[in-house]
């Protein structure tokens, strides 16, 4: 077996290296895992608190169908409902990019398991932090915004890490409807140049080096917001 780097230096047939199509397909796979998180971070902190909130049952019950509903059916399935279901069920959705499609698909599956993770970190936490909060005169909300959600986000932030490294990797479903990203590219290389242990490696590559940096900055961000004395079990590693 020999092995040939070289391939990356030539010509696509579009004017571009392998090695220029493989770090644009790169790029594409960062923007569908940051606009994801996104989705799924925002999306994920209102359910699970919803789902804690007290004296409302049916507001509960809707975001634990939320999660229900979102956590048992595969990304697979979720993400071809919203690119071919959803634009010939909701017409104005024809007019939205596939990327944004995706990116839907994505958010909200990792939502659902985010907002469990949420729940999960508030419930961890004493009552008598939200009794101390309702004593001071905060009303729910500002109990939640100033004494829960801020304690619980320090608890929840080692799984929310793997989550976050879950999600790059769940990016590469974006291949079965044609979204231009690390996955498929590789693919398509692969067809064209017959260097599938070239290419897979140095995509195996850029994938790991992704979910390493998510991992370090994620292991900073515990740092910064550690509270002396106050030590989450687990934690992201390599303090």
């Amino acid at each position: 077996m020999t092995w040939d780097w070289t391939v990356f230096l030539n010509d696509d047939g579009s004017g571009r290296t392998y090695l220029q199509w493989m770090f644009e397909a790169w790029r594409w796979t960062l923007a569908v895992a940051g606009a994801s998180w996104v989705i799924a971070v925002l999306t994920g902190a209102l359910v699970g608190t919803v789902r804690t909130l007290p004296n409302s049952p049916w507001v509960v019950r809707i975001a634990n169908a939320w999660v229900e509903l979102f956590r048992n059916i595969p990304i697979l399935v979720q993400l071809f409902i919203w690119y071919f279901v959803v634009p010939r069920v909701f017409p104005f959705f024809q007019q939205v990019p596939g990327f944004l499609l995706v990116v839907f698909a994505l958010g909200f599956f990792t939502s659902a398991r985010i907002a469990e993770q949420v729940r999960a970190g508030i419930q961890a936490l004493p009552r008598g932090q939200r009794y101390a909060g309702l004593a001071m005169g905060f009303t729910t909300a500002q109990t939640y915004r100033y004494v829960i959600l801020p304690m619980a986000f320090r608890i929840i932030l080692p799984p929310l890490t793997s989550e976050s490294m879950n999600l790059l990797k769940n990016s590469s479903v974006a291949f079965a409807v044609s979204i231009a990203e690390l996955t498929m590219f590789a693919m398509q290389a692969q067809e064209e140049t017959s260097r599938g242990i070239e290419i897979y490696l140095a995509v195996t590559a850029l994938y790991a080096v992704s979910a390493f940096a998510v991992n370090r900055v994620f292991a900073f961000i515990e740092r910064r917001v550690q509270i002396p004395g106050f030590i989450v079990a687990g934690g992201t590693g390599g303090h």
